[in-house]
């Protein structure tokens, strides 16, 4: 807060100012590629939101340079989440990483490709610890293992249930036959 002009009352008001920093996701991206080819694949800008896929195994060098960097300060990971695109696909399955920075209010988004004949990501619990319900609901709905994980195990689903309720070639009524009675 900055003392700003006088009011009615001759004493001064208050107005807020916020420092707006130059350094864009899109410039932390072009950067992470210029300093660290070998770490991005591709970036991508749509509708206001910076994507950038990164390599399964540099994920975790990605994700804690992110968090620690002077410039980045992507210290809350937002959300953590599988998609399938299908079995025709290929790559089929993503994983998508929603980064917010709390003190540059910046938002990036991480995205890792996978062939659905090797689906492991290195786990990122090291780097934020809510990392872990993530990639557990991650594993439980979509069967995509994060390496290192300190307790991959289902989180929705019952430890007896078949199969992966959010795969595309999952049977919309399940695996067992039912009746509705």
């Amino acid at each position: 807060m900055t003392a700003g002009p006088e009011n009615e009352q001759g004493s001064q008001v208050q107005t807020a100012t916020t420092s707006v920093s130059s350094v864009t996701p899109s410039h932390l991206a072009t950067a992470l590629q210029r300093e660290h080819s070998e770490w991005v694949r591709d970036v991508s800008e749509a509708l206001g939101e910076v994507t950038v896929v990164v390599p399964r195994e540099h994920l975790v060098a990605v994700c804690s340079l992110l968090k620690s960097g002077s410039e980045s300060k992507f210290n809350f990971l937002a959300d953590l989440c599988g998609v399938d695109r299908g079995p025709e696909e290929e790559p089929r399955f993503e994983v998508n990483y929603h980064l917010f920075s709390t003190t540059e209010f910046h938002r990036l988004r991480l995205k890792v490709l996978l062939n659905e004949q090797d689906v492991h990501v290195p786990t990122v619990t090291g780097v934020w610890r809510t990392a872990n319900w993530h990639e557990r609901e991650t594993y439980d709905l979509f069967g995509i293992i994060f390496d290192d994980h300190p307790d991959l195990r289902r989180i929705l689903l019952p430890d007896d249930w078949q199969g992966h309720a959010l795969r595309k070639d999952f049977p919309l009524r399940g695996y067992e036959p039912y009746t509705l009675k």
